[in-house]
């Protein structure tokens, strides 16, 4: 239905653009006669329309029927949704105590905006992603860990070692989490595997601490949330202070849609490139064969091997890797920002469509998946 609808949106263009001479009033002077082989004149083609953004709150053009996946959601323990299509809200709903402006858990979503900040520090020039991270984790220097880079830590390749427990220790219990996480030992070179790995996610913390010139936190308010109007959003601490780069964060549905705005727009907002576009780009494609599902810290849906993290996500066991893409159903190029309880902010570039969905774990792994709620949302839009 999406393919019929861009052809028909294509014909109405396309009429429109030959009619505007229609509004030109004519010269009351004699004309001479035309001759009979004159060239008639080439419509010029219409332009492309600007990109729209939100202001304070979002521009809104209702379209769609909501019926079948808002009680979907609603049933798996959802507080809220929100869908833009080409820069407009065309739905957002709330159930089970969510509102527009009610913070929500968002986990590891955490990590792709922490993904966001890397990449600042890349187009700044104070950070390669390439070079020794050591250079910036005074902990590592000297050891086996010298040779991790920034890159492999946001690829989840970077062989630090890694444990059910050494997660849930440092998540629960742990007060200076970027110490804990950076003291941990170095289990295999980089490169060598794929592991869903929080605490070497939080050893970006570091990293960044080094290379953006200001507080981790302090840095993303400025050049992350108050840019694009995040004013719901609040970027998680640790006990002492440190800024959590893996999990930790507080949002909305209407907030997050303007992250995945800025993704949608290869990290353009209103004329400004907060990330690079090549960084954009790079973040939301495969990082290594060993998981063509994963970016530097956002997942894809590029054809491969693809392993998911069902136990990270809450659920009572993972599924083997297998081959495939994560959401068949869904055009190739979607990306997602993916938090545990099945929190997301999904992309598809194609359908100029991003989506946002928050609320508590489903009983399920299959209820709200990847697939499931991006390919309903599609549909949705199609009704």
């Amino acid at each position: 239905m999406r393919i019929r609808a861009a052809l028909a949106t294509g014909a109405l263009l396309a009429v429109a653009a030959c009619s505007g001479s229609a509004d030109v009033q004519p010269d009351s002077s004699p004309q001479p006669a035309p001759t009979r082989d004159a060239p008639e004149a080439t419509p010029s083609p219409a332009a492309t329309p600007a990109p729209v953004f939100p202001g304070t709150s979002w521009p809104r053009a209702e379209r769609g029927d909501w019926t079948a996946l808002d009680a979907d959601l609603a049933a798996n323990g959802s507080t809220c949704v929100a869908v833009v299509k080409d820069g407009r809200l065309v739905h957002d709903a709330y159930w089970n105590g969510g509102s527009a402006r009610t913070p929500h858990k968002v986990y590891s979503i955490a990590k792709s905006l922490s993904s966001l900040l890397v990449g600042m520090a890349a187009g700044d020039g104070t950070l390669d992603l390439d070079a020794p991270a050591g250079e910036h984790v005074e902990q590592w220097r000297g050891t086996e860990a010298g040779q991790v880079t920034a890159r492999s830590l946001l690829s989840m390749t970077s062989g630090r070692r890694w444990s059910d427990a050494a997660d849930r220790q440092m998540i629960r219990a742990v007060r200076d989490q970027s110490s804990y996480a950076a003291g941990l030992a170095q289990d295999a070179a980089p490169g060598e595997r794929w592991v869903y790995d929080n605490a070497a996610v939080q050893t970006l913390e570091s990293v960044l601490d080094d290379t953006v010139g200001a507080d981790v936190g302090a840095a993303a308010q400025e050049r992350l949330l108050d840019p694009l109007g995040m004013r719901d959003t609040v970027w998680g601490r640790d006990a002492v202070g440190n800024a959590l780069t893996y999990s930790g964060m507080q949002s909305t549905c209407l907030d997050l849609a303007r992250v995945g705005h800025l993704m949608l727009n290869t990290g353009s907002w209103r004329g400004r490139q907060i990330v690079p576009g090549d960084y954009v780009r790079e973040a939301t494609r495969p990082s290594s064969d060993l998981n063509a599902a994963y970016g530097l810290l956002w997942w894809t849906n590029a054809e491969g091997r693809v392993v998911e993290v069902l136990r990270q996500a809450g659920f009572a066991a993972d599924k083997p890797p297998y081959r495939g893409r994560l959401a068949p159903n869904v055009p190739a190029d979607a990306f997602w920002a993916f938090g545990y309880g099945n929190q997301y902010i999904a992309v598809v570039p194609s359908e100029g469509v991003v989506a946002v969905r928050l609320g508590a774990r489903p009983a399920a792994p299959d209820r709200v998946s990847f697939d499931g709620f991006t390919s309903g949302v599609l549909d949705a839009l199609d009704q």
